[in-house]
C-alpha cells in the first residue's frame, strides 16, 4: 500500500534538489545548500513511517516483506 501522491512533498523535494545544486554549482553563494540533503532524510523518513502506519492499520504488515 503507498501513500496517494502529495504535490506539497514533491515541491519541497524540488527546494532540495535545488538547493543542493546550487550549493555545488556555487559554493560560496549558498554556504548552507547542503542542509537539502537533510531534507530528503526527512522525507524519506516520513514516507517510510507513513507507508508503515498504512500497513498496519491494514493489518497487512510483515517486517520480512518490508
Amino acid at each position: 500500500m503507498h501513500p496517494k501522491y502529495r504535490p506539497d512533498i514533491d515541491g519541497l523535494r524540488a527546494v532540495a534538489v535545488a538547493s543542493v545544486v546550487a550549493y555545488h554549482a556555487f559554493p560560496k553563494a549558498l554556504p548552507g545548500g547542503f542542509v537539502g540533503v537533510d531534507i530528503f532524510f526527512v522525507i524519506s523518513g516520513f514516507l517510510i513511517t507513513t507507508i508503515i502506519l498504512q500497513s498496519q492499520a491494514a493489518g497487512d504488515f510483515s517486517y520480512r516483506d518490508f
